[in-house]
């Protein structure tokens, strides 16, 4: 259950906005946690593999030693790098070297996963909770120089070649382990990212040191709201310190930025109102597809490569890598410009974040920072729903640079009504082009435009699932919301069904079962997500997915 909101908060959290537009003031600066950086340059425990093997790491990755890159971002070497790479340095240049054969004597590459062989004859439910122990790691330590960040409890990896935990995943995981009962574990992964945030000053992408430049989806106050059902709301004030560091991440640089500019991950816009981007703190190809990176950055004509860099890593921060939505020109990937950009998506969970923070500040008499905190919140509410929201019908993307917001509708413009932050018609208005523009065979579609990009049509996600019905049941639209909801779960039903196996995202055009494509790597199977999502769904709407019939929608006439 959540957290109950008082009158007062209540009062704070929107009839503060004029108040909060007319005098451009920022928390107390007691509210703010200043943070250290996540690796400084001499701490060679955090520093990437790239930075600890430098032309080494270059070489084996443009070599193509391993089809995929992300297997020597994840080798534990078996000596001290400096050692490595002194003598890989003078080797390299003589006769008969062997490339191979000198990163399998110094390194230990990570074990190809062997598929999950499933007892025969369990229902998609029997299924999913039998994965549960098979997606489990424990990794309180990890060997030295080795990407792997430690931590102090379980936690559930996707699956395939996602063999560490990730932030924004995390989330839809925990919808479904939280039907199976499994509040101990959806505790522990809480406690690993309290603790990232308490020892990195971040939750990370992933628990890797490549990851430790950028974080994904700030996820961690729904996770509070997912646990607070199982545990009750002295959770609330438990994180109320990791809370508050998560939000001084995404808001450091606020207090100094002028109209117009942006620093780090927030942007100020020119009227005053602050909102925020994805951003990676580092400008060079990403460590997990370093030559996918220097490939893209070739092509992008008349741009400085540290410019694309940072602008894929910011993609990457997104959770959306790749999509439509990053793209200058919508289609080709060299022409990405993440940074340029301020999503619906991210300021709609900043949005949530920002209030869970004034109701627990309450909760803990805190007045002030109760006040300070639904100030933010109100004046983001005015932000999203004035820059945020196109008129044609439906929430999009803001580009701060040009001034001009985007007509591309996707499954992100959800995350409003997701949130709790969309105006009754604004969400009314979005549903209504939701099922119009969106609504497929087989779910809800990413997009609307095919780029071979994973995060565009005809791919379907399944955490994108949860988030339309979701939000849209948030807002009296259930007949829409079971629509997606059933249609995503007789395609899940549908793969299972032939293959006896769930996927990463799936193809939403047909209906019938099919995994989805594009991107960097092959489909990967497991997957955490999918199953947490699916378990939800088959919870929420009881009835087989094959003969359910959904409810009328309650408003889906033009006023």
């Amino acid at each position: 259950m959540h957290l109950p909101c008082s009158l007062w908060i209540r009062k704070a959290l929107f009839t503060l906005t004029l108040a909060g537009l007319a005098a451009p003031s920022i928390l107390p600066a007691a509210a703010l946690v200043v943070l250290p950086e996540a690796a400084q340059d001499g701490n060679a425990a955090l520093q990437p593999p790239d930075v600890l093997f430098g032309q080494l790491y270059v070489d084996v990755e443009q070599a193509q030693l391993f089809p995929d890159q992300k297997t020597f971002a994840d080798a534990v070497p078996r000596r001290e790098p400096p050692a490595i790479l002194t003598d890989y340095l003078a080797q390299k240049g003589q006769d008969g070297f062997d490339l191979k054969a000198f990163v399998a004597s110094n390194f230990i590459l990570p074990e190809d996963i062997e598929p999950y062989v499933p007892l025969p004859n369990l229902t998609l439910r029997q299924h999913i909770d039998s994965l549960w122990t098979v997606l489990t790691r424990e990794t309180t330590t990890a060997p030295p120089s080795a990407s792997l960040l430690p931590l102090p409890r379980p936690y559930v990896v996707p699956g395939g070649r996602f063999r560490e935990v990730y932030y924004w995943d995390t989330y839809f995981t925990m919808l479904g382990l939280g039907e199976s009962g499994r509040w101990d574990l959806i505790e522990d992964m809480v406690e690993n990212f309290a603790h990232e945030l308490d020892t990195y000053g971040l939750i990370p992408n992933g628990n890797r040191t490549y990851y430790l430049s950028r974080s994904q989806p700030p996820f961690f106050a729904f996770m509070l709201d997912l646990l607070a059902r199982g545990k009750g709301n002295g959770i609330y004030l438990h994180y109320l310190p990791q809370l508050k560091k998560e939000y001084a991440y995404w808001m450091a640089g606020a207090e100094r930025l002028e109209r117009g500019q942006a620093v780090a991950r927030v942007v100020r816009l020119d009227d005053g109102s602050l909102l925020n981007r994805y951003w990676d703190d580092r400008v060079v190809p990403r460590t997990e597809s370093y030559l996918e990176d220097l490939t893209t950055a070739s092509q992008a004509v008349g741009r400085p490569a540290t410019e694309v860099y940072r602008d894929l890593r910011a993609a990457a921060a997104s959770g959306w890598d790749f999509s439509s939505r990053w793209l200058g020109d919508g289609h080709s990937l060299a022409t990405v410009r993440t940074t340029a950009i301020t999503p619906v998506d991210l300021n709609s969970l900043l949005y949530h974040l920002e209030a869970t923070l004034a109701r627990v500040c309450a909760l803990d008499g805190d007045v002030g920072h109760t006040i300070a905190y639904a100030l933010r919140a109100a004046r983001r509410f005015h932000a999203i729903n004035t820059h945020l929201w196109n008129p044609r019908g439906y929430y999009a993307d803001y580009d701060w640079q040009q001034r001009k917001l985007s007509d591309q509708v996707t499954a992100a413009t959800l995350f409003p009504l997701f949130a709790a932050v969309a105006l009754p018609d604004h969400a009314w208005r979005t549903a209504h082009t939701v099922r119009t523009q969106l609504l497929k065979q087989g779910g809800l579609a990413t997009t609307t435009v095919y780029t071979g990009q994973q995060w565009d049509a005809p791919n379907g996600w399944a955490p994108l699932q949860w988030i339309a019905v979701d939000g849209l049941r948030k807002y009296g639209q259930k007949g829409l919301a079971q629509e997606i909801a059933l249609r995503f779960l007789r395609n899940v039903q549908a793969l299972y069904d032939r293959e006896h196996k769930l996927v990463e995202k799936y193809v939403v055009e047909e209906g019938s079962g099919i995994g989805g494509g594009g991107g960097e790597y092959p489909l990967q199977d497991g997957f955490g997500w999918t199953n947490g999502v699916t378990l939800r769904l088959l919870d929420l709407y009881p009835c087989a997915p094959t003969t359910c019939a959904a409810a009328q929608d309650e408003a889906l006439v033009p006023r």
